[in-house]
């Protein structure tokens, strides 16, 4: 009993701010279309030196990144750096998009010329916090916070059962308030989703 209580606890102090932060932005996904948006877009501009431009040569046969030195200018010269990600190469330029969360990102160098161009759109604090909530965008490590969030939660719900269980005998309405939030999703979803 002593250790049940000590998990529960522990869960919970490990899951809280999570647990929070993800009904929030369960709420605030649920009315993503309601909740006004304006997206700030951030264009810039700059030119690939010539040395540079030469490591361009032939578009490589599939998505490769940009060359080490080009990636390393490329974020100098505009503030975002493409070093080892995927470019979508063709026969006149290279684009390497760079999604995140709340918004996006891409770099476009022109092969020829040199001319490079860049686009970041943000969407708003809203819209950062609910792509982390879906793990949109954010990387490995957002990943692994997930995953071990969701052991945490697990711990936290189980050992609260366990909990309702050894105390149920003295609260007569525990199973059924157990049972209500069982059989409440169930009839919204036979009832109300198409």
């Amino acid at each position: 009993m002593k250790q049940l209580h000590t998990w529960h606890w522990m869960s919970a102090g490990v899951s809280l701010i999570g647990m929070l932060a993800f009904a929030i932005t369960g709420i605030t996904l649920n009315h993503a279309a309601t909740i006004g948006a304006t997206p700030v877009v951030t264009d810039r501009a700059a030119t690939l030196p010539p040395a540079l431009r030469r490591q361009l040569g032939k578009p490589p046969a599939s998505d490769a990144p940009l060359p080490a030195s080009v990636a390393a200018a490329v974020a100098r010269a505009v503030g975002l750096d493409p070093a080892g990600r995927p470019g979508e190469w063709s026969d006149t330029d290279v684009s390497v998009a760079m999604p995140r969360p709340g918004g996006d990102a891409w770099v476009s160098i022109d092969r020829a010329s040199g001319r490079i161009t860049s686009e970041v759109t943000q969407r708003g604090w809203i819209a950062y916090l609910n792509d982390l909530h879906k793990g949109r965008n954010a990387g490995p490590g957002w990943g692994w916070f997930i995953d071990i969030f969701a052991v945490a939660c697990i711990l936290f719900t189980l050992t609260g059962l366990l909990l309702l269980q050894l105390h149920a005998r003295n609260r007569r309405a525990t199973w059924p308030i157990v049972a209500a939030g069982f059989v409440i999703p169930i009839v919204v979803i036979v009832l109300f989703m198409h």
